[in-house]
């Protein structure tokens, strides 16, 4: 049976009332929970709670803000796992604890750390209390636990912080549904799950902006209104191309497409990217109405440089995935969190996405977008992609009809 999840809302008011609550991350691998109370609220019996019935390390998760300004240091070499938590060198009050190790202590380090003028002079290291880094954008940028606990704290009209214990079974394990069930009836906890509050959030506010519109006209499809987005996430941009005129209650033709600048500008033949996106325009044009999506995510998320690296890799042998996980990335970094805000802003909420990629679908959907449909949007193979086509089918799940497995 599914968890008693409740409403966002009566979330954000027991985090208000200074209640503790029980955070899931829902997704199918990760699978982790957290209690967690506001770091404005936090008391050493909120602590030792954490303690005996989480189980798990006590941490505090704050803003990247925040983590500047008190000037602690991150953890861990090379780039992080996109499910990884960002782990800050641990932290103690300069002031006012003993050994640092006891619920008091605990809490004092936390309040004092999440203080509006707290600085560096505030706090020792190393201590006891486990700083973790929340993503600017929250669970619309990246959907963890970190983040889905400072959004809740914002939402709650506090300082945007908070403590959270990880929940271990009896068994040391992490905690299952019946494990969590339990916890909150005997306790009175509510639970929230991340895309309930991704959803939440997705119906409330946006994270993208139209800075700029204008008609570009293309031999592939002709003329399109091209709309120019900015996200207070970061300084990147992206761009819809629509095509015709799109009404809420459509079921529109969309395709995500990741920025590749070989591929699509320079008409690399190491990939399909270039020859998907002219189909895709040239298909939305003979149906006179869809968009294009052009999101700033290079190489699957990893940035130009890294994918010219993860290229001299495959000249010696590597495929992509391999190339990708030999650089210390994920084999897909994507996100379609904003893709699907700009869909919302679009007031499209149901598509039919060009894609072969069943990522996509999962990635629109965990962001409240419809995928009524999928259609295939493959291109003949040649021998320059043949071997990396083939990698997307048996690495990465990609749906192709023409090619063979790999030997």
């Amino acid at each position: 049976m599914p968890l008693p999840v409740a409403p966002v809302e009566k979330v954000i008011t027991d985090l208000r009332k200074g209640k503790m609550i029980i955070l899931v991350d829902d997704d199918e691998v990760r699978g982790e929970a957290n209690l967690c109370i506001a770091a404005d609220k936090t008391t050493p019996e909120a602590v030792n709670f954490m303690a005996t019935h989480g189980r798990g390390l006590v941490c505090l998760a704050l803003t990247e803000e925040k983590i500047r300004q008190l000037g602690i240091p991150m953890l861990g070499s090379g780039p992080a796992l996109n499910h990884q938590r960002l782990f800050g060198a641990s932290i103690e009050a300069r002031k006012g604890v003993t050994t640092g190790i006891s619920a008091y202590d605990r809490a004092v380090t936390i309040t004092t750390a999440i203080k509006p003028k707290a600085g560096p002079d505030d706090i020792v290291m190393p201590g006891h209390v486990h700083p973790l880094l929340a993503r600017r954008g929250g669970v619309l940028a990246r959907p963890g636990l970190s983040e889905g606990a400072v959004d809740l704290t914002r939402l709650s009209r506090l300082t945007p912080a908070a403590t959270l214990c990880t929940i271990l079974g009896e068994d040391g394990d992490l905690a299952s549904e019946a494990d969590l069930e339990a916890l909150a009836d005997q306790y009175q906890l509510k639970i929230v799950c991340l895309s309930n509050l991704m959803a939440y959030r997705l119906r409330t506010e946006s994270l993208v902006h139209r800075v700029a519109e204008a008609d570009v006209t293309s031999p592939f499809g002709g003329k399109f209104h091209a709309i120019a987005y900015r996200t207070d996430i970061d300084a990147h941009e992206h761009i819809a191309l629509v095509k015709g005129k799109i009404h809420p209650r459509d079921l529109v033709s969309v395709r995500v497409h990741s920025q590749c600048l070989t591929g699509d500008v320079f008409g690399s033949e190491r990939c399909d990217c270039g020859e998907q996106l002219r189909q895709a325009m040239t298909d939305i044009a003979k149906e006179g109405k869809g968009v294009i999506l052009y999101l700033h995510q290079e190489g699957r998320g990893i940035g130009l440089a890294n994918k010219i690296r993860a290229y001299a890799l495959q000249d010696q042998g590597f495929d992509t995935v391999e190339a990708n996980l030999h650089l210390g990335f994920e084999e897909d970094l994507r996100d379609y969190g904003i893709g699907a805000q700009i869909l919302h802003d679009l007031h499209i909420s149901e598509v039919r996405l060009l894609t072969n990629n069943p990522q996509k679908i999962s990635g629109l959907e965990g962001y409240g977008i419809k995928v009524a449909e999928r259609r295939a949007i493959e291109t003949p193979p040649h021998e320059g992609n043949i071997r990396y086509l083939r990698v997307k089918k048996e690495k990465l799940g990609h749906l192709f009809s023409e090619l063979k497995p790999l030997l």
